[in-house]
């Protein structure tokens, strides 16, 4: 009795008791926490609705029930998934009282994918898809074709507007599912899909399905349609990697095997590079971690490698075993497995956890790599030889690595001229400024906080690290600045632990040396610190691109229609315009007196170097007031695509790409 009393006082003494907990039913949780289900509110997570739903197409695929699966892109942001599988059941359903569709999309953790017998293998695991689909949509509608009689039914936000109705009779032989769907605005801050970007997803999820044909139609405004379909799967999607690079192997390694109801389908090249291209996925996912499969098969592509080069001679017996790293060098891979329960670690789905694939991986791969070098000699001794060139370079970078980071102990990462380190030792506040050339490193040193920013400017353009080993990039002054800047080392000596700032900002001016220097820069971070990019550590600053002053007020815009916008909403008409160059500001009043009159002056900075070092802090560098970009990689390869167009050795891919997008350059420093 004490007890239920002194319970009830504390109840009553903190305001917490059971009126406190709210339950939210059916698909209330989604709208009050959609970034749980869907990452984020904004262009990633709008994007998101529509892998949803065409995962579910993409598993019907995968159980051998679908060969088609079509995305219309409709006017009024809707969008239309259709695909010929054997249609969402609409009988009722024993456990929920209500139709199989209904309880599909209004119920979460509902679907064919948690029981025996709907699906083997599937992508969507939580059940939570299309129903997630369905509460963030301000309209969905879903139509299903089945057993001879085309059913329809309407939800609003989640809420089915009525109950599944018969619409028709159609042939028994048309079946399939259509949804269509609206996402909320009052959800969404993006509304507008991107077609390169669903372009480039469902690419990916072509190769991914050999023997399944998606189309891509965009009828928003003049109609384009786009279509997938790729009979050699991942091996089509490593000619399709590789199409800008030089290869070094002929023949694309390819398998496709099952074992213990895991199937493994892996696929490899190697080109004349020097970076790794290693892509894994698992029931379709993409495990940007890797797992249990990646290890499976990098353990049996290193000692199937060591086994053919000592068969053959190519190792003697002194010599040590080619390292994992060594063979690896150029290689583009991927990587697909199929697997009834898997197990991933992390909400995301990042990485495979199962323990029993990395066995079944490296079995299936082993004894298929075998056959394959005994097969392709050619090709088998070209791979040997660039491995142990790799080998070779491996220790000449290693011996060149120690060098560089043993001077920089030593000097105690003091870099005189050049890094103006903070005096916060707390790396999780600490910020480190990379800036392009001495006037603008001089501007930053005097405008920075240096409790918690350091400036790190750099003469000119650092090297392009797209086609240089680990030893020239270290012999290089810039980079090796850098590198004893951050801390972690570099290579199979990298620690993120030891990243002495956890912000690393890149700015740059904002013209076209400006953009090259920061693309060799994120070059550098994508080759060689890709860790620091997934874990959020690198941004881009925005610095203005005009100061626009109007009678007592002062405004700083960072691009031309943000300038449009500023003026129209200050009413200003153009005759009333006058164009400052950064450098003439202070002689404006001396010289042109009668300019007095005009109401609106805009300052255009052509450099960072141009800004006094309070503009700099207070548009560029203050927390409270700057804007700056975080660097992502959303896609890896189509990244990875990108790196190579711009900063490869290819020349045609590079000037096709600036013949198609010159003519919407807009503001070109010549």
């Amino acid at each position: 009795m004490a007890e239920e009393k002194r319970a009830k006082k504390s109840e009553k003494t903190n305001g917490y008791g059971a009126e406190q907990i709210t339950v939210l039913e059916g698909l209330d949780p989604v709208r009050k926490r959609p970034g749980m289900y869907i990452g984020n509110t904004a262009e990633a997570g709008l994007h998101h609705l529509v892998w949803e739903v065409v995962d579910n197409s993409i598993d019907e695929a995968m159980a051998g029930f679908c060969t088609q699966v079509t995305v219309h892109l409709l006017t009024e942001g809707m969008v239309q998934v259709v695909d010929n599988g054997r249609g969402i059941p609409v009988e009722k359903h024993k456990q929920t009282g209500l139709s199989a569709l209904e309880t599909v999309l209004t119920k979460l953790h509902a679907g064919g994918k948690f029981g025996q017998g709907g699906y083997k293998v599937s992508g969507g695991l939580h059940g939570v898809g299309v129903s997630v689909v369905n509460a963030l949509s301000i309209y969905l509608k879903a139509e299903i074709k089945r057993d001879g009689v085309l059913w329809a039914q309407e939800y609003s936000r989640g809420k089915p507007k009525g109950p599944v109705k018969k619409v028709k009779k159609i042939p028994v032989h048309e079946i399939g599912t259509s949804i269509t769907f609206q996402p909320d605005d009052t959800i969404f801050t993006v509304t507008e899909f991107d077609l390169q970007t669903i372009i480039d997803h469902l690419r990916q999820q072509a190769y991914l399905t050999k023997g399944v044909k998606i189309i891509i139609s965009d009828e928003r405004k003049d109609p384009l349609k786009y279509t997938f379909y790729f009979e050699g799967g991942i091996a089509s999607y490593i000619r399709h990697l590789n199409r800008n690079y030089d290869k070094k192997q002929e023949t694309i390694f390819y398998t496709d095997a099952s074992q213990d109801n895991v199937q493994v389908e892996i696929a490899f090249q190697y080109i004349d590079e020097y970076k790794e291209s290693v892509f894994t996925f698992a029931n379709n996912i993409h495990t940007t971690e890797g797992g249990s499969h990646l290890t499976g098969f990098k353990s049996g592509l290193t000692r199937g490698l060591n086994t053919y080069a000592r068969d053959k001679g190519f190792l003697k017996e002194k010599d040590e075993n080619l390292s994992a790293e060594d063979v690896r060098e150029g290689l583009t891979a991927i990587v697909s497995v199929k697997v009834p329960e898997p197990q991933f670690e992390g909400q995301t789905k990042a990485k495979l956890g199962n323990a029993e694939v990395r066995g079944i991986v490296e079995s299936i791969f082993s004894e298929k790599f075998t056959i394959w070098l005994e097969e392709h000699p050619r090709d088998a001794e070209i791979i040997v030889g660039k491995s142990l060139l790799a080998a070779q370079a491996r220790k000449a970078a290693k011996a060149a690595r120690d060098t560089v980071l043993r001077k920089g102990a030593l000097e105690g990462f003091a870099l005189p001229g050049k890094l103006a380190d903070c005096s916060s030792r707390d790396a999780s506040i600490s910020e480190l400024y990379i800036v392009e050339g001495d006037s603008a490193g001089g501007s930053a040193k005097q405008g920075r906080d240096r409790n918690f920013q350091a400036i790190l400017p750099l003469r000119g353009k650092i090297l392009n690290v797209e086609r240089a080993r680990l030893d020239k990039m270290l012999s290089n002054n810039e980079v090796k600045s850098l590198v004893i800047a951050l801390g972690t080392n570099i290579g199979e000596q990298f620690t993120i632990e030891d990243l002495r700032y956890h912000r690393i900002i890149i700015m740059t001016d904002a013209d076209v040396d400006g953009a090259h220097i920061r693309t060799l820069l994120l070059t550098l971070f994508y080759r060689y610190f890709p860790d620091l990019i997934t874990s959020g550590h690198i941004y881009i600053a925005q610095p203005p691109l005009y100061r626009v002053e109007y009678g007592k007020k002062v405004e700083y815009v960072y691009n031309d229609t943000q300038l449009k916008k500023a003026l129209k909403d200050a009413g200003v008409e153009s005759e009333e315009i006058e164009i400052i160059e950064s450098d003439e500001t202070s002689q404006e009043s001396e010289e042109a007196p009668e300019k007095k009159t005009k109401k609106v002056n805009i300052q255009r900075y052509k450099g960072l170097g141009e800004m006094n070092p309070s503009q700099l802090w207070e548009t560029t560098m203050d927390p409270r007031t700057r804007v700056m970009k975080q660097v992502t990689i959303e896609d890896a390869a189509v990244a990875e695509d990108m790196f190579q167009m711009l900063m490869g050795s290819e020349v045609a891919p590079r000037k096709r790409f600036i013949q198609i997008h010159a003519k919407n350059v807009t503001n070109l420093d010549i």
